[in-house]
């Protein structure tokens, strides 16, 4: 299984390697989303299953997705504030998929978002894959219109990190907060729109298209659902050297929530399912 799949289980998120020399780019305009289905406090828990061959349904990862707001205190005064948005996914492989193919994989990511504007501020990760270590951090400075990232070997303090500055306007999402803010848009058959998503030192627009509603049987129930499907695969993409195809189901109401996910790919296809939502 290549890295860049493998992070795709870890919170519908890739980590991207290598240095990108700065350079300027347009992103999206600021758009203050209408609804938040996911505040104040929301808990999605799935389970991943990995197909191909003859290996079918074989558990392999457990997803925790959590949105929780973080108040804005300024100079120590504790009074309602604006707060920000905080999202994290904590996926951890599991069961006989890590004996079979001898891959252990644990991966925590956090995204700050403006709740004002929905523009990301910050997004860090940790990445273990069995003893390889990685540590990612990505701010974002929309005053300033600059992006900078930086990836560390925390078993190698001394190695130099990779770095990058990018410059950039308007809205950016990183992977994770991009499916938050997909949840808040007009989900509409036949609809399409765009996503500009900061990843590994480069600004990727991700063409995002609502293709169809569906009667589906989740753990929430017989619900309606959208299909949305994200452009990711291909040359110039997030996934650029690989084919692939992501489907994502999303309840056809006013949460928004997605209850299961497919990514297809050469290694085989993994199905991304909801088992629990809890909320506070």
């Amino acid at each position: 299984m290549s890295r860049r799949t493998s992070f795709f289980l870890v919170g519908f998120a890739i980590v991207l390697t290598g240095v990108f020399l700065s350079r300027s780019v347009q992103a999206q305009q600021p758009i203050a989303a209408s609804a938040r289905p996911f505040e104040p406090v929301e808990e999605l828990h799935y389970e991943g299953e990995f197909s191909r061959s003859l290996l079918r349904g074989l558990n392999i990862a457990d997803f925790k997705f959590r949105s929780t707001r973080t108040p804005i205190i300024e100079n120590g005064d504790k009074s309602p504030k604006p707060y920000s948005l905080t999202f994290s996914a904590d996926v951890t492989s599991k069961g006989f998929f890590t004996r079979l193919f001898n891959l252990k994989f644990h991966e925590q990511v956090e995204s700050t978002v403006d709740a004002r504007t929905f523009t990301l501020q910050k997004t860090t990760i940790r990445d273990e894959q069995g003893k390889r270590v990685r540590e990612t951090e990505t701010t974002y400075d929309r005053s300033q219109g600059k992006m900078t990232w930086t990836r560390r070997d925390p078993n190698n303090p001394g190695a130099a990190p990779n770095n990058a500055l990018i410059e950039f306007s308007g809205q950016l999402q990183d992977i994770l907060s991009a499916i938050y803010f997909i949840r808040t848009q007009p989900l509409q058959a036949g609809k399409s729109f765009d996503v500009y998503i900061g990843d590994g030192g480069k600004v990727y627009r991700v063409p995002v298209r609502v293709i169809e509603k569906k009667k589906l049987k989740t753990v929430l129930g017989r619900v309606t659902a959208v299909r949305v499907e994200p452009d990711l695969f291909g040359p110039g993409n997030l996934i650029d050297d690989e084919k692939g195809r992501f489907t994502l189901w999303i309840t056809d109401d006013e949460r928004h929530i997605p209850v299961t996910a497919r990514i297809k790919s050469d290694y085989g296809t993994f199905d991304i399912k909801l088992r629990r939502a809890v909320y506070n």
